[in-house]
């Protein structure tokens, strides 16, 4: 590889470089020198590039640098731009004192649009400081942006400002963009209009038009032009206009190092001079100029580009053509950026049709930060007005309240419900800004862990709306049969995602037909009644009483636990911890058809490197992952489990070191902030994980709390509150397969590192804990990810990209193991709100009927088995497939039906699942003649019961008659079972069409896999 491009980039070794430098020289040709290196992860790096960019500066042979912003400083922040600025000031000035102090002329590169406004801020901040008068500077425009022309009247307006003080005058190197890919990526992903023009002819009539306002005697007093680019047509008219009107002294021609050398060559002999923009990089370090060369090969060989053109036949015609057009166009071409942070909301019945994704604010526009600023200076107000229910004749007049409402709730067509649901998620839309404040002010999120929340919930409010609607008035999903709402849905929502989870489980029970019954974490509480006082004026405004969703209060007594076993809450919602989940089961196990508690519990979830991982990316996804929201997301890195060579590589140790030791810890209400505070002051399991070390760790970076006196110092008295809440990050090395650490959900912000040997033993360790939430592989290599693919456990699986901020639809959210209780359906997919239904008994009891021929059964299965991608999102693939059970024990009952049975193995069958073992009640004691080889055990169901507890995970699927559940016996014995969240045990009675039963054999498995490297598509 570095013999193919060494053209295209230099080698920094002194020696090489200098004598480069030399043959550019004695060939008539300047140099911008750009240094290249691993990515800027952390202020290590980031301090290193600056001082080896300053000692380019000082070499003799050495008078032109260009840097970027984001080479600067490590952590910057979009939406804290006057913090980055004051950051990033400080770094560059010692390099600006350098140029001065040796002729240099340093430019400031521009990559992507996030960093237009901060850069354009730094240059024009430093360059306006008195010390820095007399310093000739640039920075780079790009055409493609149609925020160009107007960004180039400030730099104009600035520059005439300083030269008529005295000062000196500045440089513009315009670009026509080279970013263009990765711009399209990241709006495809956050649902954003791409920030460049739509058409190259746009950005070839706004590069024209800067050209013509550029190269006039007016602006080429105060700054200097850099016609960039390989477009000979542009260059010749550059050339020409700076002639005519006497500017050519206030022009230079740059082109690039190694790209089409004749014309650069042709150029030169005509202008006589080109400045070549010349990136080098440390021999060692060769492997980080690919993202350089990817853009720039890319960019060239688009079938629009000139150079792609030159050498196509007929090409030639094509590109004077467009020239001609961009002269026509230049007045004309679009000027109004095209990421304005609008959001167009859509038409309430569009929602019931189709699905899109509410778009995150966009902080790189600056109303949008200027909003989320006075939202967080705001102080929200915080006082609860929930009634605290304190005592059972309290709690069963809430419940008889929301039994009251239910019946004419659910019986209204699903559409009605689903117009209400679109309803609240406009009014949560509305409401961004409000919701940000109380997240941060009481649940300690920052801005950006915040706002990807608010539209998540918005998310749920439209997908759900979706799901009622496709339910329709008790229409049967389930093949054949139909579905009914349960009466009352108690949700409790966490703290950790206080507005879309909260939002999340009352939206899916009131689209399944339930009225609610919401009890908020007592950590998180305003935040929950925020969320519910938008959905019950949604309710009150269509005509409904708002009491379809009451929002309560109970302490953590047998008042709490009168509400959670009440006979009248059919169904529990929960998302938190497993110990809770596994308790309220326990609660309402003896109840008639089981306890009905459907949770999301805990994860202990591992990120995989590999050599053949792209080590920046990794680095960067594991600190993300294992950091943001201070560790405390369930589906949050506890662990990095690093393979081979990896676990040895001193670059990816110091990397990731960097990287989170740079995080900034503070308060939420600073939207610096990288890191908030934890929910309350440790104790238990993450003091422990915060302050102990096992046998054989070592702290490779040992976390801090932050003093009183340091949090009020910094953030003033008012941040006295968080004290005790605020600690650095860890991460502990050494960690031993089987470690407590190894296996334990510790829910703060500390890492533990692995190193296995070979990708095999790297899944054993990370499917060897209770939990299957989320799982994340980083690796190129085509066969590994096949690999993981198959043996990985977990419900959420992450292939080169963080493993946290699942997405509605893009990636349902929900796990495997002990990270579930209940069926598992996802959150946000498209089986959570039927799951959140029942099946209406047949008149005519249990069908038994196949409806569907042994093809037709395996064609869904495998279809199920290769899951679908509805997104269509072209950088990213997010397919939703379905894994076999590894357990299935099929029980028939007394009153179950042999068809029902013969139903269900029919499933297993074309499925595959690996392990199927029968019940059968002694009724039906000859049914094990028609069942081949399969395991048979003849016994009652107390016989069952008594042996449950000894089969571990394992998946219940009970046949009984219509209308029937399974015993209480069988319940107790399944919440037993020590291993995650015990047996899970499927007791609803089976439809008429076979393939509907095969939903009931699976694990859900949300795939979610990077497609893109710095934005060119995978093939």
């Amino acid at each position: 590889m570095r013999q193919l491009v060494g053209h295209l980039v230099v080698d920094a070794a002194d020696r090489a470089l200098g004598a480069h430098l030399a043959r550019a020289r004695a060939d008539g040709y300047r140099l911008n020198i750009n240094l290249l290196g691993e990515a800027v992860l952390g202020e290590r790096e980031a301090a290193s590039r600056v001082r080896r960019t300053i000692d380019l500066v000082g070499r003799p042979d050495v008078d032109y640098v260009s840097i970027k912003v984001s080479s600067l400083v490590s952590q910057i922040s979009t939406w804290d731009t006057p913090g980055t600025l004051a950051r990033v000031r400080r770094r560059l000035r010692p390099l600006y004192r350098a140029a001065l102090e040796h002729g240099a002329f340093v430019n400031l590169d521009m990559e992507e649009y996030r960093d237009l406004e901060l850069t354009l801020e730094v240059f024009t901040a430093i360059l306006g400081e008195p010390e820095f008068a007399s310093l000739e500077a640039g920075i780079v425009l790009q055409a493609y942006l149609p925020d160009a022309p107007a960004a180039f009247e400030r730099l104009v307006a600035f520059a005439t400002e300083r030269v008529d003080a005295g000062g000196a005058p500045i440089k513009v190197r315009l670009v026509k963009g080279a970013n263009l890919a990765m711009e399209r990526v990241e709006a495809d992903l956050h649902g954003w209009q791409q920030a460049p023009h739509v058409t190259k002819a746009d950005t070839d009539a706004t590069y024209v038009r800067i050209l013509d306002r550029a190269l006039t005697p007016e602006v080429a007093r105060v700054a200097r032009i850099g016609v960039a680019g390989h477009n000979l047509y542009h260059l010749a008219l550059a050339h020409l206009l700076a002639t005519r009107r006497g500017v050519t002294g206030a022009m230079d021609v740059e082109m690039l190092q190694g790209m089409a050398p004749a014309a650069s060559r042709a150029v030169r002999d005509t202008v006589g001079s080109v400045l070549l923009y010349t990136p080098v990089v440390a021999r060692g370090d060769f492997d980080v100029a690919i993202s350089y060369l990817v853009r720039r090969l890319e960019e060239n060989a688009a079938p629009e580009n000139y150079l792609h053109q030159a050498l196509t036949p007929g090409g030639e015609t094509e590109a004077e053509a467009r020239f001609l057009a961009s002269i026509e166009e230049a007045a004309t071409a679009p000027t109004a950026p095209r990421r304005d942070g609008t959001r167009p909301a859509p038409a309430p019945e569009s929602v019931l049709v189709s699905f899109a994704n509410a778009p995150d604010s966009d902080p790189a526009v600056t109303w949008v930060r200027e909003a989320a600023e006075a939202a967080l200076m705001a102080e929200p107000d915080l006082a609860v007005t929930a009634p605290e229910l304190t005592s059972t004749a309290q709690v069963d007049a809430a419940v008889e309240r929301a039994r009251s409402l239910a019946g004419a709730w659910g019986t209204l067509p699903g559409r009605e419900r689903a117009l209400v649901l679109a309803d609240v998620a406009e009014r949560i839309e509305a409401r961004r800004m409000d919701l940000l404040a109380v997240m941060a002010h009481e649940a300690g999120k920052t801005v950006a862990e915040a706002d990807p929340e608010v539209s998540e919930a918005v998310d749920f409010a439209r997908y759900y709306a979706r799901a009622a609607a496709e339910l329709g008035n008790g229409a049967g999903a389930e093949g054949g049969s139909s579905l009914e709402p349960w009466p009352v849905t108690l949700v409790t929502p966490p703290w950790n995602f206080p507005v879309a989870i909260a939002a999340g489980g009352v939206l899916a029970a009131l689209a399944a037909g339930s009225a609610v019954v919401m009890k908020p974490s007592p950590s998180a509480t305003r935040c929950g009644e925020l969320v519910a006082d938008l959905v019950r004026d949604a309710l009150a405004g269509a005509g409904f009483d708002p009491d379809l969703l009451q929002v309560v209060r109970v302490p953590e007594n047998e008042v709490g636990r009168h509400l959670i076993a009440h006979d009248g809450v059919d169904q529990v919602v929960l998302t938190g911890a497993l110990e809770t989940a596994r308790l309220f089961a326990g609660w309402r196990v003896d109840r008639p058809g089981g306890p009905r508690v459907y949770a999301e519990t805990s994860g202990k979830n591992a990120i995989i490197v590999t050599p053949s991982a792209d080590l920046d990316l990794a680095v960067a996804d594991v600190a993300r992952s294992a950091f943001g929201h201070a560790g405390q997301k369930c589906s949050a890195a506890s662990l990095v489990i690093l393979v081979g060579s990896v676990g040895r590589s001193r670059r990816f140790h110091d990397q990731l070191l960097d990287s989170v030791r740079s995080l900034r810890v503070g308060v939420p209400d600073d939207l610096g902030t990288g890191m908030g505070p934890v929910v309350e002051p440790p104790s238990g399991k993450l003091l422990r994980v915060l302050t102990r070390l096992d046998r054989g760790e070592s702290w490779a970076l040992e976390p801090r709390q932050l003093t009183t006196q340091e949090i009020v110092g910094t953030w003033g008295s008012g941040a006295a509150r968080w004290a005790g809440r605020l600690w650095t990050p860890g991460i502990r090395s050494g960690v031993r397969p089987g470690s407590w650490f190894h296996r334990t959900e510790c829910f703060g912000p500390v890492l533990g590192v692995m190193r296995a040997e070979t990708l095999e033993e790297a899944i054993e360790w990370q499917n060897a804990v209770a939990f299957g939430l989320t799982g994340g592989l980083h690796s190129l290599d085509p066969d590994e990810i096949a690999l993981w693919l198959d043996w990985v456990e977990v419900g959420n699986a992450y292939l080169n990209r963080g493993i946290t901020g699942a997405v509605v639809q893009r990636q349902p959210f929900g796990g495997w193991k002990g990270s579930v209780m209940g069926p598992g359906a996802k959150a946000g997919g498209p089986h959570y709100v039927p799951q959140l239904t029942r099946v209406a008994p047949h008149p005519g009891g249990s069908s038994g009927s196949s409806g569907a021929g042994s093809e037709s059964l395996r064609e869904a299965a495998e279809q199920m088995l290769a899951g679908t991608d509805v997104t269509n999102l072209p950088a990213e693939e997010n397919t939703l497939r379905y894994r076999p059970v590894p357990r299935l024990l099929v029980r028939l009952s007394e009153h179950g039906s042999v068809a029902d049975l013969e139903q269900v193995l029919a499933g297993a069958r074309v499925l595959g699942v690996p392990e199927v073992r029968i019940s059968l009640d002694r009724v039906h004691a000859d049914a094990r003649s028609g069942v081949g080889s399969l395991a048979v055990v003849v016994e009652d169901e107390n016989e069952l019961a008594a042996r449950l507890p000894r089969l571990g995970d394992v998946r219940v699927r009970w046949l009984g008659g219509s209308g029937e559940s399974a015993p209480p016996a069988l319940w107790r014995a399944a919440l037993a079972v020590e291993v995650g969240a015990g047996a899970t045990i499927i007791d609803a009675e089976c439809g008429s069409d076979a393939r509907a039963e095969l939903h009931r054999l699976v694990r859900e498995q949300a795939v979610s896999r990077t497609r893109h490297r710095y934005g060119h598509l995978h093939p």
